[in-house]
């Protein structure tokens, strides 16, 4: 596994190589640019410390936690304890129609406070008070998504889950463009990444293994996650400036969320490969367990979910970090990402004409490599790609629409393909129609090698 660089320099030393023109702000973040540009909207050029990765790496791993373990198990098998369907097919659309409300919020949570986080002029800096607003918003949800007993109920927590995970992933994936240097964003882009694939299964463990019931899962994941955050909130970020601050109007924030594909073509081009593989991707995971309960009359699903899992995470964290830091001394990224998305696109053809377990196990492996590449290396052409400095929390929160809401829509889409076919074939042969299509598209951004 690759490691984090221990000879990083200390994000508070000064900075030898810094122009004229340079501002260090707080834990040396904010470094001046060719363009002159100063404070919070300089483009970085210092590397962040080994200390700063382990901080990030360690928020995303309780993050990803939160987020995917309900996903993966939690939610379904809540869904289905409530329902008791005669036809498990109820189960899944159920599954799929809460899932596509919780996108429908995301599409406006991930924009809104990304670009609320850009306007934020507290002394604790523009990002940081969004990232603790969203951890405690995502937590309180959790837990009280575990008390619930209705379905109707247990769709508005888990709404109200997925708007805390956008308030506080908006503003973290913005510190990326804020403070990481770009020769740097594959290699910390991986540790976004990898604790995806550490949080899945530690969070499976967690609530199959050491903790009994529903209630007590949803809540220490709760739990998990604002701690995992503290030693991220701890480390400061540049201030914003009440006279560097956008003026603040809802016409001015509504407009700003467009972002014209003919005047900005390369982001145009990231945000629909991203949503292309991201849909892929969620096809081929979203609905695992109810492959295994009732593709492959598996009688240890969730054991075996586990065991997939696991092969999933090893691959992913391999390739995001390797292939991460690869991508950073190549200056090269398209090319990662097209390999990233056909590798992606095999391992769901494998799942649609090959049903078996051990095949499934071969084909966790292809995903968890292709995905863990296009995580940490898309990660980091799209912050190559955005249109303005002042508004990256904006811009990549709707870059971030691209992840979160095909996770959402992924089980509606899934759902309907079950409904019209009766089985999984349908789910993922467009799992591996998404991924390909999402290749060919970044194939056409021009300004990143």
């Amino acid at each position: 596994m690759t490691r984090i660089d221990p000879g990083a320099p200390d994000p508070g030393a000064p900075d030898p190589g810094a122009g004229p023109g340079a501002a260090p702000g707080p834990h040396g973040i904010g470094v001046g640019t060719a363009s002159g540009a100063v404070g919070a909207f300089a483009e970085p050029v210092r590397r962040v410390s080994a200390g700063w990765i382990a901080a990030f790496a360690t928020v995303w791993f309780g993050v990803w936690m939160a987020q995917l373990t309900p996903v993966q198990l939690l939610l379904p098998a809540q869904i289905d304890a409530e329902l008791h369907p005669e036809n498990w097919v109820d189960s899944v659309v159920a599954f799929g129609i809460i899932s596509g409300i919780a996108a429908l919020a995301t599409i406006i949570a991930y924009p809104l406070t990304g670009a609320m986080s850009d306007r934020t002029t507290s002394r604790f800096g523009r990002r940081r008070p969004w990232i603790a607003i969203g951890a405690l918003v995502f937590a309180l949800s959790l837990v009280l998504l575990g008390f619930q007993t209705q379905i109707w109920a247990i769709g508005a927590a888990w709404v109200a889950a997925s708007v805390g995970f956008c308030i506080m992933t908006a503003a973290l994936t913005a510190t990326i463009s804020d403070q990481v240097p770009v020769g740097q964003r594959g290699f910390v882009s991986g540790w976004m990444s990898a604790p995806q694939a550490v949080g899945i299964i530690a969070g499976l463990l967690l609530v199959t293994e050491l903790v009994a019931g529903q209630v007590a899962g949803y809540a220490v994941l709760a739990l998990l996650l604002v701690l995992l955050a503290v030693p991220f909130l701890l480390r400061r970020d540049q201030p914003l400036l009440a006279a560097d601050r956008a003026r603040v109007t809802a016409r001015g924030v509504l407009s700003s969320l467009w972002i014209s594909p003919r005047r900005y073509p390369d982001f145009g081009w990231t945000l629909l490969s991203r949503v292309l593989v991201s849909v892929g991707n969620a096809l081929g995971t979203s609905l695992l367990l109810y492959f295994l309960m009732f593709g492959l009359k598996d009688e240890h699903a969730e054991d075996d979910l586990i065991v997939l899992t696991l092969i999933y995470m090893v691959f992913v964290v391999l390739a995001s970090l390797g292939l991460g830091r690869w991508s950073d001394r190549t200056g090269k990224r398209r090319v990662f990402v097209f390999v990233a998305s056909g590798l992606q696109a095999l391992a769901a053809l494998l799942l649609a004409l090959v049903p078996d377990l051990t095949v499934a196990m071969i084909a966790a492996g292809l995903l968890g490599a292709g995905y863990g590449c296009f995580l940490s290396v898309d990660q980091a052409l799209a912050t190559q790609v955005l249109p303005d400095a002042a508004s990256r929390g904006k811009d990549l929160g709707i870059m971030n629409i691209a992840s979160a809401v095909p996770q959402a829509i992924a089980p509606l889409i899934g759902a309907a393909a079950v409904v019209l076919t009766g089985s999984f074939v349908l789910v993922f042969v467009l799992s591996a129609a998404f991924a390909a299509a999402g290749a060919f598209a970044v194939a056409r951004v021009r300004s990143v090698a």
